[in-house]
């Protein structure tokens, strides 16, 4: 009898209205990937903004304190922040692009 083999890709099957699936083929067409490529992309990057978004973090009391007192703590400029802030928008009167 053969040994067993390791399984390192499980089949998922879902079935999805026609309308849904051209705009998964669309979607994975633009980006010259194969459905499967984008569907499994797609599921595991919203997998992961799950998990991050349900994470709970633990410290201690001690930690929370410091925590605490570097949120509580004035905050320090950033140079090239300001100067950004300083610039006129794209949308406003007079902006001109350097190029």
């Amino acid at each position: 009898m053969a040994d067993p083999v390791e399984r390192k890709e499980y089949p998922i099957l879902i079935r999805l209205p026609e309308a849904d699936m051209a705009m998964v083929d669309r979607a994975a067409s633009l980006r010259g990937r194969s459905r499967t490529d984008f569907v499994r992309d797609a599921a595991v990057r919203a997998a992961e903004d799950v998990l991050m978004d349900n994470r709970l973090v633990r410290m201690s009391p001690e930690g929370f304190a410091e925590f605490m007192d570097v949120l509580s703590a004035p905050v320090a400029p950033v140079p090239d922040m300001v100067e950004l802030a300083k610039r006129p928008a794209p949308w406003e009167a007079g902006h001109t692009t350097k190029r």
